[in-house]
């Protein structure tokens, strides 16, 4: 039995907070900070999409497939990170009866194709540390994340405070809001110190520009340095400078990514004789099986390890 609805009556508008409502509330449920502000791009995105204000209730497969196209080109891993923002949002939504439905339903993960080495050779990283055409900032953080062998969201969420100059480490939250240590080397050493030029609080990075004071991109508080009230420099226009400054050593000319530098340190430390125990360590994996997916060494490897515990190569050498 079909129902019709009564000529000229509109259908009930949905009750319920707005999007923008909903989007705050969520974020504000995320305990660990690099979490929330990765989810923040992509519902910032969501909310240009929708407009304000918008009933939550209404939101439809239509508005987060329009989200999803800015990354419609971008790698798997970029895409699949980007819906996982959208359906975590979905979840919390339902689980307060905010949402009846699945606005992601139409949309799939993409399967990641499988890579090989994925580090950066390290005489080009030097070159492009060493390069003082780039901005202090920016060489600061590549070092950062190459030394500390730190994910990306975990630097760039430093704040001053979390700085420890004295035993060159520094304090970040982790995945899961577990609160561990990275360490940096002498290198980076000599450089930070330099950034934050007398500053005693507020974000290590700062943006370009100051942040806005009005609208649907206002940062929180804690994401703006008192004195100068730049905002915190995003993950997007990190990686960008990244792979525009690294497109002329990569040999494809497309640029290397922010996630290469822990590839990168992960990869050569191993290559230096690390056992698992001490990459598992610097990397804070708690699994040793994730620790494979960035330390990948080949068929030289195998062939020195298996000489260096011959038995009988080893009574030659005596």
């Amino acid at each position: 039995m079909s129902v019709v609805a009564f000529p000229g009556q509109p259908d009930p508008a949905p009750v319920g907070p707005t999007t923008a409502t909903a989007v705050d509330g969520f974020l504000d449920s995320l305990t660990a900070a690099t979490t929330r502000a990765g989810y923040a791009e992509t519902l910032r995105r969501l909310l240009a999409v929708t407009g304000t204000p918008f009933p939550a209730a209404a939101l439809q497969p239509e508005h987060y497939a329009a989200a999803m196209e800015r990354w419609t080109a971008a790698t798997p891993a970029t895409w699949n990170r980007h819906l996982s923002a959208l359906t975590s949002f979905t979840t919390w939504a339902q689980r307060q009866e905010i949402l009846a439905t699945d606005p992601a339903r139409r949309l799939e993960r993409r399967k990641s194709a499988r890579r090989g080495d994925r580090s950066i050779p390290r005489a080009r990283l030097e070159t492009l540390f060493t390069d003082t055409s780039h901005a202090l900032r920016e060489r600061v953080l590549w070092r950062l994340l190459y030394e500390t062998a730190a994910r990306a969201e975990e630097i760039l969420t430093l704040n001053v405070e979390d700085l420890d100059p004295e035993f060159r480490r520094a304090r970040v939250t982790s995945k899961g809001g577990a609160i561990e240590y990275v360490h940096w080397a002498t290198p980076t050493a000599r450089l930070l110190p330099r950034l934050p030029a007398g500053r005693t609080s507020g974000p290590v990075f700062l943006a370009d520009r100051r942040a806005p004071t009005s609208g649907p991109r206002v940062p929180a508080d804690g994401d703006i340095d008192p004195t100068t009230r730049r905002g915190r420099l995003s993950y997007p226009r990190a990686e960008y400078l990244f792979k525009t400054a690294s497109a002329t050593l990569d040999p494809h000319r497309q640029g290397w990514t922010l996630h290469q530098l822990r590839h990168s340190a992960l990869q050569h430390l191993a290559q230096a004789g690390r056992s698992a125990p001490e990459l598992q360590a610097k990397s804070r994996h708690q699994h040793l099986a994730s620790l494979g997916h960035y330390v990948r060494l080949g068929e030289e490897t195998s062939a020195r390890i298996t000489a260096e515990a011959d038995p009988v190569q080893r009574r030659r050498t005596r």
